[in-house]
């Protein structure tokens, strides 16, 4: 609040009386919604597609009264939606080239963009806020380039202007931001760009969809497009398509007067299902971003490097109590499991160490995370140049019309999905009311305040921690989800118990998710609650637990959870980087560590390995500290020795123990509990080893 609020309300609010909502109170369930999709004789929009775009076009059909239908093969969400930089922006390095080229279609979509962005901030409150970001500034003569370029942003912006841009003198900017490198920095500018938590920012496009009357499944994919002759022309017209439930492999008809394509790197495939010689338009482009503790960036500030040493731009942002860090654009090949490459993970980290000050050590170990994403970019189908690759979106009607939207970016899925209907309604001639997604509400807002989280406090007993994330994530509906919560049993917190101890995620969250749509371990693990793309390893833990409450929910049979237990685990290991995080104890295995340090850690061994069998199992560690009265439960034990157990074979060898203090040692892993854990017990048995009497003074 800079007292611009008040000046900042989009133009048009709808007045909400106008809307009919059909489900307030509960969402149907997806079995509901799979019915709808069977029985309803004719939809006036199928959207195929439950990312941003896709759930921002249906929410803009039924908003217009239309009847309206989505389909997604996944979950909402899982692709490139859940994968981006998690900023609202305005797009600060297209505008450097509208000013330089005096191009004014760059100049245009800048502006779209920042109306976009405040109004996102609008309808979502509880999901984005804004987010000041700086540029650290090493030479004398960029210091006014970049000013004047961040300025014209701030007046392109207008009345919606966040905040306004500033200056920082060498001294103010260190305050701010202590880990940057000090020599050569001469100053800096912090500007405002807006952020959020993608993934549930998408599934609230999805869900206000739903309760304005949409029929919207997940997991639900399309096989062929219907057609029928259309009697006046004589052409071949799209009519619906032939679905699949993935869950159960039913197959059913979807009758719509239109359907509209919004499936992003996955474009081209739909695209030639309606036409076999349709030429691809989509190029996709892959964005790698890692995830690292939170003490690397202050708690308020994001940084952006304009000037990589390959020209790529670099963002370190605050997310979520973790810092993110990440590229744009790489060519790549379209997957619906993009994998993050260890290249590309070693490129940010390096750029990261090029930027801070060289007594912060960027560790390998310290990826926490690392996930891609495929950016669709396309080229425009009749344009002649094939080079210009559209950094905006296109919205194009094959001869059967078929509406395929494509490119584009997070912070506009607004504006495009109301292109893409005001171009669908009257290819179509559909009958239907103007746009009113400007100002409408998302799932969550109403009844959003910022001090929300206190009451959740005060009326559950939940941890001031755990009361915000629900607050910032559920919005007003976080009293659902505190209602669903059990009682821990002890003083404090009240209600609430946490899916691991150090993310505020509760159990009664799993349970919530499910009326969130939620199918799989993996929707929740990644979609629902985040910690799968902050913490790999704290995610891995928590699943059984997932498993277990989702499959009691769900009615799940013993081999179902094992099949869900190893599908994400799968996923961790493959897309979330969890692979390359074990890989860098394995690859390491030339052990490093000269004889001093090996007969060190061999005697740290034997404490623990007091027969001389040359490894050590839970039952050693319990034992030792015992001795030192430390008592950790069975399973944590269980999961500590299991990080280091690289032959799994339930017992850590020396050699596996050599193996894992030489990665320590090189700052390939930077948190292993079993490390630190035989450290302090060695040091404190060091302490209690009996003192002789001539050192005590004589024992006098």
């Amino acid at each position: 609040g800079d007292g611009l609020h008040s000046t900042r309300r989009p133009v048009q609010v709808v007045s909400e009386a106008e809307l009919k909502v059909p489900f307030v109170d509960e969402l149907p369930s997806r079995q509901a919604q799979l019915a709808a999709l069977t029985n309803t004789e004719e939809f006036d929009v199928l959207v195929v597609g439950g990312g941003a775009t896709g759930a921002g076009c249906a929410l803009d059909a039924v908003t217009r009264n239309l009847k309206t239908a989505l389909v997604e093969r996944s979950d909402f969400s899982s692709g490139t939606s859940s994968r981006s930089t998690k900023l609202i922006h305005g797009g600060v390095r297209y505008l450097q080239k509208a000013i330089m080229k005096l191009d004014y279609e760059q100049y245009m979509m800048v502006k779209e963009a920042l109306h976009e962005r405040a109004n996102l901030l609008e309808i979502a409150p509880h999901l984005s806020a804004p987010l000041p970001i700086m540029l650290p500034v090493y030479k004398w003569w960029q210091l006014p380039y970049y000013w004047a370029g961040i300025k014209m942003y701030d007046l392109v912006a207008g009345i919606q202007c966040l905040k306004s841009s500033y200056v920082l003198s060498k001294t103010k900017a260190l305050e701010l931001f202590p880990m940057l490198k000090k020599d050569k920095l001469v100053g800096a500018i912090v500007y405002y760009d807006g952020q959020h938590n993608d993934a549930r920012m998408n599934l609230a496009i999805a869900l206000s969809a739903a309760r304005y009357g949409a029929a919207i499944a997940n997991y639900t994919e399309v096989i062929h497009l219907l057609k029928k002759k259309d009697p006046q022309s004589g052409r071949e017209k799209v009519c619906g398509a032939r679905c699949r439930d993935v869950i159960t492999g039913q197959e059913f008809d979807v009758r719509a007067k239109c359907v509209i394509n919004a499936t992003g790197p996955f474009t081209d495939a739909l695209r030639k299902m309606d036409n076999q010689e349709a030429s691809n338009i989509c190029q996709p482009s892959a964005g790698v971003h890692i995830v690292i503790p939170g003490y690397y960036s202050p708690d308020n500030m994001g940084l952006l490097d304009p000037a990589t040493s390959d020209g790529r731009v670099i963002f370190f942002l605050p997310w979520e109590n973790m810092t993110i860090a990440g590229t744009t654009d790489t060519p790549t090949s379209v997957t619906a499991h993009p994998i993050p490459g260890e290249d590309d993970i070693n490129f940010i980290l390096t750029e990261v160490r090029n930027y801070l000050s060289p007594d912060v050590e960027v560790r390998r170990g310290d990826v926490l995370a690392a996930w891609s994403g495929i950016r669709p970019l396309v080229t425009d189908p009749s344009s002649k140049d094939t080079q210009s690759i559209c950094r905006n979106h296109i919205v194009s009607i094959s001869d059967s019309g078929l509406v395929t939207i494509a490119g584009g970016k997070w912070t506009t899925y607004r504006s495009m999905a109301e292109e893409t209907l005001d171009a669908t309604i009257k290819a179509h001639g559909l009958s239907a009311d103007s746009c009113k997604t400007v100002g409408l509400m998302l799932e969550g807002a109403k009844g959003w305040t910022p001090t929300l989280y206190i009451r959740l406090v005060q009326d559950y007993g939940l941890e001031k921690e755990v009361a915000q994330h629900l607050a910032s994530t559920y919005g007003g509906r976080a009293f659902d989800v505190a209602k669903m919560a059990q009682v821990t049993g002890q003083r404090w917190p009240i209600v609430g118990k946490r899916l691991v101890s150090e993310f505020p995620y509760i159990e009664s969250e799993v349970l919530y998710a499910i009326k969130e749509y939620a199918c799989t371990a993996i929707d929740v693990i990644a979609r629902r609650t985040r910690l799968g793309f902050l913490n790999v390893q704290a995610a891995d833990e928590a699943l059984p637990r997932i498993v277990q409450i989702m499959g009691k929910e769900l009615d799940w049979s013993q081999e179902k959870r094992t099949e869900e237990l190893e599908a994400a685990r799968k996923f961790l290991y493959h897309e979330m980087g969890y692979r390359s995080r074990s890989e860098q104890i394995t690859k390491t295995s030339e052990i490093n560590l000269d004889n001093h340090e090996v007969a060190r850690y061999k005697k740290r061994f034997h404490k623990f390995d007091k027969e001389s069998k040359g490894f050590i199992t839970t039952v050693d560690v319990q034992r030792v500290l015992q001795s030192i009265n430390v008592y950790i439960d069975e399973n944590a034990l269980h999961e500590i020795l299991n990080e280091v157990d690289l032959n799994k074979n339930g017992q850590v060898e020396i050699d596996e123990f050599l193996q894992l203090m030489s990665a320590v040692k090189k700052g390939h892993v930077s948190d292993s509990r079993l490390a630190i854990l035989m450290k302090t017990a060695e040091e404190t048995l060091d302490q209690r080893e009996p003192v002789s009497v001539d050192r005590s003074g004589g024992g006098v």
